[in-house]
């Protein structure tokens, strides 16, 4: 990695892309110091330096000629921005994402809204889940033109990649010794068959954890890195359901508020989090967290029979 990459990206970042990419991401990188010059230019934008990353892609905080400040993002996997911005501006007018100003598909780049303030998870504070039932809500309630729901993925597709992956993070990982694969095959085909339902069919956020939604202050929690896809609007709330969450009182309550402001069904939505449980363990044992009542949870809610 050349000095002017290193400007925008950490070696921790560029082993997150490899890890997510492959190794021709290299080249990418090694090219980036120049899309981004002639995207500033394009867009007449002062470049302020490098914001917190995501697992795909490259993030910059910039200003504008009018002195508005703005990310721009970028990404080796251009059909990935351009699904992302699909669904940000599908759901601008909920005011709950960042506004979208531009998109470049050949080079993988969104220029959006900055939106100041930190991630849920980084508070490290568990909001009331009337709020979180309240926001995912109104995402859902967005109306959506048949051409768009025709353009995102089914969520069975978005269920095999995150199974694929955490299985392949298990495998390589201290987890291996800690979570069981049969907890994982569990998983899976209990994810797989919520996924083949026609449930409360909606666009989802795909991806919607407490590192992706800012406490933006006034502006309200804002949501960030969509993976876009189309199923049932249960699948949305699964994170917030066991996040630091450590009896199972606590997950049927959460389920309880969630479902009711969502209005989604929550044996199903228990069953999402039973099925993804395995995926969490997996995670926590990996950075050495174990023998806590969150991980103990974790393992239990997997282990309960289909």
């Amino acid at each position: 990695m050349n000095d002017v990459t290193a400007r925008f990206v950490d070696e921790r970042q560029r082993r997150r892309l490899v890890r997510r990419f492959g190794d021709h991401v290299v080249d990418w990188l090694a090219g980036l110091p120049s899309v981004v010059e002639k995207l500033a230019a394009q867009w007449r934008l002062t470049v302020e330096g490098p914001a917190p990353h995501g697992r795909t892609s490259v993030v910059l905080y910039v200003r504008r000629a009018d002195d508005t400040e703005g990310v721009l993002k970028l990404s080796p996997d251009g059909g990935l921005a351009v699904a992302e911005a699909g669904l940000l501006r599908m759901w601008g007018g909920s005011r709950r994402v960042p506004d979208v100003w531009a998109l470049d598909a050949g080079h993988g780049a969104i220029l959006m809204e900055r939106v100041e303030g930190d991630t849920v998870a980084a508070g490290g504070v568990v909001p009331p889940m009337e709020t979180i039932g309240g926001l995912i809500a109104r995402l859902h309630g967005v109306e959506v033109s048949p051409a768009q729901r025709a353009e995102l993925r089914p969520v069975t597709a978005r269920v095999q990649f995150l199974f694929d992956r955490w299985s392949r993070e298990r495998s390589e990982g201290p987890a291996a010794e800690i979570v069981p694969a049969a907890l994982m095959h569990r998983g899976s085909a209990r994810a797989r068959d919520l996924a083949n339902g026609e449930v409360d069919v909606v666009p989802l956020h795909g991806d919607l954890h407490p590192g992706n939604v800012i406490d933006g202050g006034p502006r309200g929690l804002v949501v960030l890195d969509p993976q876009a896809c189309l199923g049932d609007g249960a699948v949305d709330a699964v994170d917030w359901v066991l996040w630091k969450a450590t009896d199972l009182t606590e997950v049927e309550r959460r389920v309880g508020v969630l479902s009711q402001a969502m209005a989604v069904d929550g044996d199903r939505l228990l069953e999402w989090a039973r099925a993804f449980a395995p995926c969490m363990a997996v995670a926590r044992a990996n950075r050495g967290q174990v023998g806590s009542p969150e991980f103990d949870l974790l393992l239990n809610l997997c282990r309960v029979p289909a």
